[in-house]
């Protein structure tokens, strides 16, 4: 089954070289996709044997790794790896990550960091994770470990399933939830990683998570509306129930009836009702879009 490794790269000319030549020992053949460089990413890649596709502007991760969808199926490979370009995955861990797909057992396989034996991983990533795993889970109604995992394989029913609204760091979370909603088969297997690497604090770690975080909420209010609307809309309505009555048992105690109180109370109960309301009227919309499908 013929293979190609597809690396997106931005600013990597540090390590893209020997991560092309260690690659190139497990696959037929190396794309590197050159995502707006302002260095040698794409001359030290082409010297190293790796194809090199060029976007004239920095376009996004998840711009990047369509082009390399785009340009597996034209040549007709039949596997797609893609792994990230600033070192932090081991390519001899190829081998595992195509077995599934080789084998006919998966469409996709996630290499995962939190499966098998515990990793060195900073803290404060591993609690980011667990949050974005969290939230992917839920709009993708799968369980997955490493929903983030930048290193997996593809084979060309996933590869032919991806769709094109993702131009940043969710192309990750997005490809879980597009095989997830037309019944691929997704895995998982144990990997390594890397944290020391030259260029690896290119991403600030925060503004990745957040920028990932909020698309992923936006695609549970979009895909999941009763989760995003009409349970909060319920806790809302028993807090000022709950406001309204301890306005009312002060009242009582007091003789002064409690404005502040009694407004908030009705805002809240008002402001949930809306939502329990606008919950159902999205789900229902949600129901006949894919009724229609």
């Amino acid at each position: 089954m013929r293979t190609l490794a597809a690396i997106p790269c931005f600013d990597e000319e540090l390590t893209i070289g020997s991560l092309v030549l260690k690659t190139r020992a497990h696959v037929d053949d190396v794309l590197v996709v050159n995502d707006g460089s302002g260095d040698g990413t794409a001359k030290v890649a082409a010297l190293a044997g790796a194809r090199v596709i060029s976007h004239e502007l920095n376009r996004g991760k998840g711009r990047a790794v369509l082009t390399a969808v785009e340009f597996a199926l034209s040549q007709g490979y039949e596997i797609l790896v893609l792994m990230d370009g600033d070192g932090q995955h081991n390519p001899d861990e190829i081998p595992i990550l195509v077995e599934g797909v080789k084998k006919g057992e998966a469409d996709c396989v996630i290499g995962s960091r939190f499966l098998g034996s515990a990793m060195d991983i900073p803290q404060h990533r591993v609690m980011g994770q667990r949050v974005l795993n969290k939230l992917t889970n839920i709009a993708a109604r799968r369980s997955t470990t490493d929903s983030q995992s930048g290193f997996r394989a593809l084979n060309r029913k996933a590869m032919e399933a991806l769709g094109t609204e993702s131009e940043g760091y969710s192309i990750e979370s997005d490809m879980i939830r597009r095989f997830s909603e037309q019944g691929l088969r997704i895995q998982e297997v144990p990997i390594s990683v890397r944290y020391k690497v030259p260029n690896g604090n290119k991403q600030n770690a925060i503004t990745h998570g957040l920028g990932v975080f909020s698309h992923i909420v936006s695609l549970i209010g979009y895909r999941r509306p009763l989760i995003s609307f009409s349970i909060p809309g319920f806790f809302m309505v028993v807090a000022g129930l709950l406001l309204g009555f301890h306005s009312y048992s002060l009242f009582q105690e007091w003789g002064l009836f409690p404005y502040a109180y009694a407004f908030v109370s009705v805002v809240i109960f008002t402001l949930g009702l809306v939502m329990i309301l606008a919950g159902l009227i999205l789900n229902f919309l949600v129901l006949i879009t894919k009724s229609m499908r």
